[in-house]
């Protein structure tokens, strides 16, 4: 192989160099709710009678209903977890979690392409900042120092949020990730690519090295049958199994800075239910995989932040199909070490749609979606600010994180 060509096959697999360490920044996992999801359901307003009388068929019952098991999980005076997310509780009431209500955008569409797109580009409506989100926030907090394994989306695609991310992998299993090798062997070409570093000097021997060490670290994960901390398996779901690949990743430390996951199927225009029935399923599969995560990476927490948002949420009453219909505001939720948890942070906007007139009603957005995320990036993960991650922005204080 000639010299210069030798180079350019290095440097695209090199990693972050040793020279550019630097403070360690956890892991920031992005769940997305893709389809609407209807918080309003999830976290239910038991003391707001209004919320019965427009729900007759799909209202989560009083925690005091004497319902049994369909009866909602009293949070404080006026908030109550729909059963379903049961998993979660105990991490809600050890204060590291918390929910944020009424989170939205300014677009008035009720379109769940248009909608989507709009926040995983981080734009105000019409718009257009160029990328996602997270590639300028990858970008501006590391810069060159990206590895092939800094950003994962787990699925067949990398989402727009990490358009423009290099290097960003879409990946089903860890699995995937191996060198290509005769008689799939990846120990023989991992060989000769450390000749090829050996005989190199200067800038790429480091980060060659880097790269041989994650290889060999990926190959050692391969080579043993995952088994999660403390004994407990996930469950069998496509969510909760691209959150185990997700824990994987964190705990073999190869440099993992985003992860992407989605949970789609929350368009519950028909027969959504309330505490039983088709949205009920998907909270159970949220709740439940992420509880397992959570108990997976409980020596990790302090490197782990893990956010859960959707595009939009619903009306706030039924329809006559015995679902809802797009809306605005959701309750937006966070997973993480150092949070006001235990709380659900926002003033309560209330069920009145009235006042709304163009576009799609429901709650009222009283935080922009970019104030949550601009507040996660700069109290977690190492910006001093977010003015070139979501440019001409000027983020709300929510106060979802303690004080020093």
């Amino acid at each position: 192989m000639p010299q210069q060509s030798r180079r350019q096959f290095l440097k695209k697999l090199a990693l972050r160099s040793s020279n550019a360490a630097s403070e360690k920044t956890p892991t920031l996992v992005c769940v997305f709710l893709r389809g609407g999801a209807d918080t309003l359901n999830m976290f239910v307003p038991y003391a707001d009678d209004t919320y019965y009388k427009i729900r007759p068929t799909i209202a989560v019952p009083h925690p005091k209903s004497g319902m049994g098991a369909e009866s909602s999980l009293k949070l404080d005076d006026f908030y109550a977890f729909h059963p379903r997310l049961a998993g979660l509780l105990p991490i809600y009431k050890e204060g590291r979690m918390a929910v944020v209500q009424a989170v939205g955008t300014d677009n008035p569409t009720g379109s769940h392409f248009e909608t989507q797109d709009q926040m995983e580009h981080g734009d105000a409506y019409k718009k257009t900042a160029g990328g996602g989100w997270l590639a300028r926030y990858l970008r501006t907090r590391f810069g060159n120092e990206l590895t092939p394994l800094s950003a994962v989306s787990i699925g067949p695609i990398i989402p727009e949020s990490l358009r423009g991310a290099p290097g960003a992998s879409a990946i089903s299993s860890i699995d995937e990730i191996r060198i290509k090798a005769p008689s799939e062997n990846p120990h023989f070409l991992a060989k000769a690519l450390s000749d090829l570093y050996a005989a190199e000097v200067g800038i790429l021997s480091a980060p060659g090295k880097d790269t041989l060490d994650l290889l060999a670290r990926v190959e050692t994960l391969r080579a043993v049958d995952y088994k999660p901390a403390n004994g407990k398996e996930y469950p069998d779901s496509g969510f909760a199994r691209g959150l185990r690949e997700i824990a994987r990743l964190i705990k073999a430390d190869v440099g993992l800075d985003v992860a992407c996951i989605d949970l789609d199927g929350w368009d519950t225009h028909f027969v959504q239910g309330g505490a039983a029935g088709l949205q009920a399923t998907l909270i159970e599969t949220l709740s439940s995989g992420l509880a397992a995560f959570d108990l997976d990476l409980s020596g990790w927490r302090k490197e782990v932040v893990t956010l859960v948002i959707t595009e939009f949420g619903r009306r706030t009453y039924e329809n006559g199909s015995l679902g809802t219909d797009h809306g605005r505001g959701f309750a937006a939720m966070i997973i993480a070490d150092g949070l006001r948890g235990g709380e659900v942070l926002g003033r309560y906007p209330g069920l009145n749609e009235a006042g709304w007139i163009l576009g799609p009603s429901g709650l009222d957005v009283l935080f922009d979606y970019r104030s949550f995320l601009s507040e996660v990036l700069t109290r977690k993960m190492g910006l001093k600010n977010c003015k070139d991650v979501f440019p001409g922005f000027q983020p709300q204080d929510i106060g979802i994180f303690e004080r020093a």
